[in-house]
């Protein structure tokens, strides 16, 4: 009797453990799905609809280390509903909230699933990763026209890859750069050969998005993780195999560059999207006046504008995360993104450089969040799929280092 038990426990044991691979397997595959996002809604919204509501329906639980960036998403949109009380004219508002709260419950989800099984975060990197890869490769060979109909994945002579817009294209870009970039600083250097290539098409399709945002984060996010992985391992061996490695890349990427400039096509472009501020940043009702402006219009409503109503006022969006917070989620939703922003960094900070199996992952995460913050003085952030994995990527990793802690609490108190 007790033999059958055992077996009908096994059986049960190893049904369990095939559905958790197949559904390790679906988060991947979702996390895919971001760099294709050719039209809202792209099948990512579609896919992750589906999977989000069937993992919370199997049991899946939001503990306490998660419910803040739950209830703070659930704040920060609260605050774009009561907007739409203000507006005139609703149309298209919303389906534009929907949008932003099914993506925040996104961004929840990961955090979960994550503390759920922290081996989802390597599936999760090396998903983002290979769709970076690909989207980039559909850039870079739309750029240059590389067979009929390839222009579809350019917009305005530039790179976007699968995305609608070159300004999302670059940035989505950058983590899955950084993550080939520690594996292939962490790795033996007989194993360089295996991330180099990617390295190369990711910085590549960066470079033709002719994103200056990208560009910054881009510079930004590399300088950062050397600095970082440098304050982690201090070795001389270790400092020596960075400095080698950095100026063989940076050679590399010189000579890559200097290459692609080689086309006058490239050449004036670069020359063009390299200016600092363009024509359309300064100019009168230009965007840093337009910030101006929009930021004593905020003053005054509480509840905001409503979505997109500014853009409609001026021609153009606010094109600066603070602002847009302000107007499209008002003052409620100013303060939960600040909250939301401030405490996710002082966490990671805290967390930065303790050794753990999740230490990497909340690395670069973290690393790539500051970017973002940075060229949210310039960009609108709210829709970009791969800033809610971000905030995921990171509470998850908070949530695994306060089990952790408590599991050590734990052992410390009980009797040898």
């Amino acid at each position: 009797m007790s033999a059958v038990v055992q077996i009908g426990s096994r059986q049960v044991n190893t049904h369990l453990a095939a559905l958790r691979l197949i559904g390790s397997g679906l988060v991947a595959f979702g996390v895919f799905l971001s760099g294709f996002v050719p039209a809202e809604p792209a099948p990512y919204e579609l896919f992750m609809a589906g999977q989000v509501a069937i993992w919370f329906l199997l049991g899946l639980k939001i503990s306490r280390s998660v419910a803040p960036i739950l209830i703070l998403f659930l704040l920060f949109n609260t605050g774009g509903l009561f907007s739409m009380t203000v507006m005139k004219d609703i149309t298209g508002a919303p389906m534009y909230f929907a949008v932003s709260t099914f993506l925040a419950l996104t961004s929840v989800f990961y955090a979960a699933i994550i503390e759920d099984d922290q081996r989802r975060l390597s599936l999760i990197f090396k998903a983002w990763a290979f769709a970076a890869v690909l989207t980039s490769i559909l850039g870079i060979l739309g750029y240059f026209h590389a067979f009929p109909g390839a222009q579809v994945f350019t917009r305005y002579d530039r790179a976007m890859g699968a995305f609608q817009d070159p300004n999302v294209f670059g940035p989505y870009l950058v983590a899955p750069t950084l993550y080939l970039m520690y594996r292939l600083l962490s790795a033996p250097l007989t194993r360089a050969w295996l991330y180099a290539p990617g390295i190369m098409i990711l910085t590549l399709g960066v470079f033709l998005s002719f994103s200056r945002a990208a560009w910054g984060l881009f510079a930004f996010c590399v300088f950062a993780l050397i600095v970082v992985m440098l304050l982690k391992e201090r070795t001389a061996a270790f400092r020596m195999k960075i400095f080698t490695l950095s100026i063989a890349a940076l050679v590399l990427l010189i000579i890559a560059i200097g290459g692609a400039l080689q086309s006058k096509k490239v050449d004036d472009l670069f020359l063009n999207r390299a200016k600092l501020v363009q024509s359309y940043d300064g100019a009168r009702l230009g965007r840093f006046e337009r910030h101006k402006i929009g930021f004593l219009m905020a003053m005054e409503r509480p509840l905001g504008l409503g979505p997109m109503v500014l853009g409609k006022m001026f021609g153009e969006d606010e094109h600066n995360m603070w602002l847009k917070s302000l107007t499209t989620y008002g003052w409620l939703g100013f303060v939960c993104y600040l909250t939301l922003l401030w405490t996710t960094v002082a966490l990671g900070f805290r967390h930065l450089l303790r050794e753990r199996p999740w230490q990497p992952y909340l690395m670069i995460a973290w690393i790539v969040l500051i970017g973002h913050a940075g060229i949210g003085n310039v960009i609108d952030l709210d829709h970009w799929r791969h800033m809610y994995l971000l905030y995921g990527i990171l509470w998850g990793c908070f949530a695994l280092e306060q089990r952790y802690q408590m599991k050590l609490r734990r052992t410390q108190v009980l009797p040898s």
